[in-house]
């Protein structure tokens, strides 16, 4: 995927599905410290030794006006750059960074770019690679611990510098070792007490503690929760906000009125079929997230049960179609990209070694109330 942005390219490189890289580069190879540039151009059809017959000067002066060294004169760069634009070479970048000992490349790791939440995070960073003149690198790790480990390892590989990463299956301590050989690393979505500093997180438990407290002041009494099935710290934390606003208010969370499912609106639908078929009196459902809540809708009208008139719904997320449902989804903010500017900054700042940032930040969620939400029906 390409962008223009302000006269600058954003390329995104995204790992596939056997986790290999969809390159925009050619491959470099065969670098022996003699040359300061790869000796083939990303184009394949000129070298650096074509450009400096052409411009009438040596490999090394045309090395130094590709890296703007200031022992380049000004004849020298006009010469040099106007060889380039008449053979169409662009300098590999690969090469470059090896010279330069710099790269120009930064990396996020998300769980599935597919997934709206995740196109959120990935753009709050890349409008942070744009404003810095650098490219972004992707890789999905779908919350498995090996596909999230290949996709550091390779960003890795690319030379990025600074990484966001957000990662669900690996554990403390091998994120911790990550960071050790990262100092531009910043977790998102996930806070490590050994990492403060280089966390950025949001308050799970209390967002659902907040939508669930929000139907109780509306008077409902009999509120479900439709959980992820993923072994995840979110849907633990989730659930356990939800029990808590019960809790807050005297109540008992039933056992039988929280069903689990995957967390899309598959998961919703199964989850909230689940619940009617139980046959309990439900006049809420608190959703894991907007996804699910968005099959959650589709069953409670396909049986007939008006929203928010007969069941209220609150989903989590705030994600770009829930303002569009029908009728729109009350939920709980997730402020994912502007969570993702802020990793972005701080990994370019800890890669630079500028950051003194010495504590995590939790983010907040906060209430979105729509038109999935009404007081509870008297009788």
């Amino acid at each position: 995927m390409q962008n223009s942005v302000n006269d600058y390219t954003v390329f995104v490189i995204i790992l596939t599905a056997d986790m290999r890289f969809t390159s925009v580069f050619n491959g470099f190879a065969g670098y022996n410290g003699a040359l300061l540039h790869s000796e083939i151009s990303e184009n394949s059809m000129s070298t650096i030794k074509d450009v400096a017959r052409l411009a009438n000067v040596s490999v090394a002066t045309v090395s130094r006006v590709m890296n703007n060294s200031p022992k380049a004169s000004a004849a020298s760069r006009a010469a040099v750059q106007k060889a380039m634009a008449e053979l169409g070479y662009t300098p590999n970048a690969n090469a470059r960074a090896l010279v330069s000992q710099t790269c120009d490349t930064m990396g996020v790791v998300v769980g599935d770019v597919a997934d709206p939440f995740f196109g959120a995070l990935v753009k709050g960073v890349s409008g942070i690679a744009v404003e810095q003149n650098l490219h972004l690198l992707m890789g999905n790790g779908f919350h498995k611990a090996r596909q999230e480990r290949e996709a550091i390892e390779l960003l890795i590989g690319k030379r990025c510098e600074a990484l966001v990463v957000h990662s669900k299956a690996l554990s403390d301590e091998e994120l911790c070792d990550y960071a050790m050989r990262v100092p531009g690393m910043v977790l998102i979505n996930r806070d490590i007490p050994a990492l403060k500093g280089r966390c950025i997180a949001l308050n799970n438990r209390l967002g659902a503690a907040t939508a669930t407290r929000h139907l109780i002041e509306l008077g409902h009494r009999h509120i479900a929760f439709i959980s992820s099935d993923h072994a995840i710290e979110d849907a633990t934390l989730r659930l356990q906000g939800y029990q808590d606003g019960l809790a807050e208010a005297g109540l008992v969370a039933d056992p039988e009125l929280i069903e689990s499912g995957t967390p899309n609106e598959e998961g919703g639908e199964r989850a909230m079929l689940n619940l009617l078929a139980k046959g309990l009196k439900v006049t809420a459902v608190v959703a894991y997230n907007d996804a699910m809540a968005a099959g959650a809708i589709s069953v409670l009208a396909d049986n007939g049960l008006r929203v928010p008139e007969e069941v209220s719904v609150v989903g989590f997320d705030d994600i770009i179609y829930a303002r569009y449902l029908r009728p729109k989804l009350s939920t709980m903010r997730y402020p994912i990209e502007l969570m993702a500017a802020q990793a972005a900054k701080l990994a370019i700042q800890l890669a630079a070694g500028e950051s003194d940032a010495t504590q995590s930040r939790i983010y907040t969620p906060t209430l979105i109330n729509r038109h999935s939400v009404a007081p509870v029906r008297a009788g």
